[in-house]
């Protein structure tokens, strides 16, 4: 009797925590699927139920100056923040697991750090320093702000893939006579191809889909993608809101979904080829 109860008791435990992610699934995706579906809606007032389908909040979005200048503002910071970041972090990441030198643990701290801090108390730091100092707020200080938060997450996702590459292939290629150089572009950098590219992928989506730490950066005048519908909604709620919102989901889910596509394919296509030049 005790063992029943107390299996019939785990399947209870487990349905009811079923149960309670479902509703929180649907509580956090259910306000993304409802922009979705209203970003389609004829009618200016976004709500349902809808009076029918229509493209013009599409056509009107991509006619709207200010949201084009925004994007071409985001695309190229995050573009800039994307390769910078990739760059440091593929360095750091190598001399963190290859190498052991004072103050490693300081640095692999300083390095993590902002990923451990909120955005917000980050970016009111960060616009304090810059108050103290008297430097106005530039462009170029937004897009060393979006670098700093990037930079943590390339350096995990590369140091963890540092660590699973065995260090006997470098060593085997200078004791070949190749420079540490070479060694570590032709056979560390192949094999890390994976975590740069998903590393690179993941700051672009932080730098372009950033909100509370761009708020504090950004100079007068100039808008983000994130700012400019928050902008947007000082005004008036319009569909132009959800059919922008709709391109900013595509865009922040997307990219990072077809890279993952693409890495998978180029990894299978690679483990396919192999048996064939061993043969």
């Amino acid at each position: 009797m005790t063992a029943r109860t107390g299996d019939r008791e785990g399947r209870w435990a487990w349905r009811l925590t079923g149960f309670i992610t479902v509703l929180v699934y649907v509580f956090m995706f259910a306000p993304i699927v409802a922009t979705v579906i209203l970003s389609f809606n004829s009618s200016m007032f976004g709500g349902f139920p809808m009076t029918g389908f229509s493209l013009q909040w599409y056509v009107k979005l991509m006619g709207n100056e200010q949201v084009l200048a925004a994007f071409r503002t985001s695309l190229w910071i995050a573009l800039v923040t994307a390769v910078v970041t990739t760059a440091i972090g593929l360095v750091t990441a190598f001399a963190l697991v290859r190498f052991d030198f004072r103050g490693k643990q300081m640095l692999s701290t300083l390095v993590i750090l902002p990923a451990l801090v909120p955005e917000t108390i980050l970016g009111v730091g960060l616009l304090v320093l810059i108050k103290a100092v008297d430097q106005p707020r530039t462009l170029l200080i937004l897009v060393l702000g979006h670098i700093l938060l990037a930079v943590p997450y390339v350096v995990l996702i590369v140091q963890a893939r540092m660590v699973g590459v065995r260090r006997v292939y470098e060593e085997a290629a200078l004791s070949l006579g190749a420079s540490r150089l070479a060694s570590f572009r032709e056979i560390t950098l192949p094999l890390l191809i994976p975590a740069v590219i998903a590393g690179a992928l993941l700051a672009f989506t932080i730098s372009f889909d950033n909100t509370s730490a761009s708020l504090f950066w950004r100079p007068a005048g100039v808008e983000t993608m994130p700012t400019q519908i928050l902008s947007m909604l000082k005004i008036s709620i319009s569909p132009e809101i959800n059919a922008l919102g709709t391109v900013m989901i595509l865009l922040t889910v997307g990219i990072p979904l077809i890279g993952g596509l693409i890495l998978q394919s180029l990894t299978r296509l690679k483990k396919r080829n192999e048996p064939r030049e061993n043969a």
